[in-house]
C-alpha cells in the first residue's frame, strides 16, 4: 500500500519569506531514510538562506544608520536644567509644544523654582504663570506639582533611575520616562514618539500596532549604541520628509534602502 508523506515547514522567517513543502512518496516497505536526507537538506538550505537574509538586513540597517549619523549627529543638546529633576520637568514639558516654546520657559521657571520642594509647596497657579506659554499649561502645571510631591516624599528628592519608578510619577509615561533615564542617566533606551513609529514601520525595522510593541522590535533591531539617538535623528527626519500627511520620498536620504515607499 503506498503511503504519502508531506511535510511543511513554513514561516521560519515571514520577513525573508520563504518556506517549505515536501513531498515523498514511498511504500510502506521502502526505506524513510531518502525522506529524512531531502528534510535535512531543506532544513539547511534554509538556514543558509536566514543567516543571508538577516545579514542583508543588518547591512541595509547599518548604512541607514551611518547616514542619520552623518545628516542629524550623534548628540542632540538637551533643556537647560541644572538638576535631575528639572530635566524631568523639561522633558514633560516638551509634550505636544515645540522645543523653542520649552527653552523660553525654563529660565524663569527655574529661577523661581530651585528645588523640587518649592515646587512641591507652591500653588498650581504660579506655576501656570510660569509655563503658560507651553502648550495644555493647565494640565501639565498640576502633573509638575504632584509629580515632585512624590519626587520629595517618596524618593528623597531624588528622580528614580528605574523606568518602572519613573512610570508611577504623575504625568510620566513611557516616552517621557525613557527618554529621561537616557538623558540624566545614560541608561540606553528607544523612545517611541508618533515619528519614531511612523518611520521604524515605513523602513521594515518595526510591524508592531502600538509604541510598546515597536519598542521592543526596535530594541532587537538596532545596536544598543544607537537607542538613544535614534528618537532625535528620526524626528528631525519626520518633520521635514517623512512627514505623517505626505513622505516626500523624492527627497528622502534613506530612499535607497526604504522598502516602504510611498507614492
Amino acid at each position: 500500500m503506498q503511503m504519502r508523506q508531506t511535510l511543511f515547514l513554513t514561516k521560519l522567517t515571514k520577513k525573508q519569506g520563504f518556506s517549505y513543502r515536501v513531498k515523498l512518496q514511498n511504500s510502506g516497505r521502502k526505506d524513510n531514510r531518502q525522506f529524512c536526507d531531502i528534510l535535512t537538506e531543506r532544513l539547511k538550505e534554509g538556514k543558509q538562506r536566514m543567516k543571508a537574509g538577516k545579514k542583508k538586513t543588518e547591512e541595509k540597517t547599518a548604512r541607514i544608520l551611518e547616514k542619520l549619523d552623518e545628516l542629524y549627529g550623534t548628540e542632540k543638546e538637551g533643556f537647560y536644567h541644572n538638576q535631575d529633576w528639572q530635566l524631568l520637568v523639561a522633558i514633560m514639558l516638551s509634550a505636544q509644544s515645540t522645543d523653542k516654546q520649552v527653552d523660553e520657559a525654563l529660565p524663569a521657571l527655574f529661577e523661581r523654582f530651585q528645588t523640587a520642594q518649592e515646587v512641591e509647596e507652591a500653588p498650581v497657579e504660579e506655576i501656570e504663570r510660569y509655563i503658560r506659554s507651553v502648550g495644555l499649561y493647565k494640565n501639565k502645571a498640576k502633573n509638575i506639582k504632584k509629580c515632585c510631591e512624590q519626587i520629595c516624599q517618596e524618593y528623597g528628592g531624588k528622580v528614580p533611575d528605574k523606568l518602572e519608578e519613573v512610570l508611577k510619577l504623575a504625568g510620566v509615561g513611557r516616552k517621557t520616562g525613557t527618554l529621561f533615564l537616557a538623558d540624566a542617566y545614560g541608561i540606553p533606551g528607544v523612545t517611541v514618539d508618533t515619528h519614531v513609529f511612523r518611520i521604524s514601520r515605513r523602513l521594515g525595522w518595526a510591524e508592531g500596532k502600538n509604541p510598546v510593541e515597536v519598542e521592543q522590535e526596535l530594541m532587537k533591531v538596532l545596536p544598543e549604541d544607537h537607542w538613544n539617538r535614534i528618537n532625535f535623528q528620526l524626528i528631525y527626519l519626520g518633520r521635514t520628509v517623512c512627514t505623517a500627511r505626505k513622505a516626500h520620498c523624492e527627497d528622502c536620504p534613506l530612499q535607497e534602502w526604504c522598502d516602504k515607499k510611498i507614492e
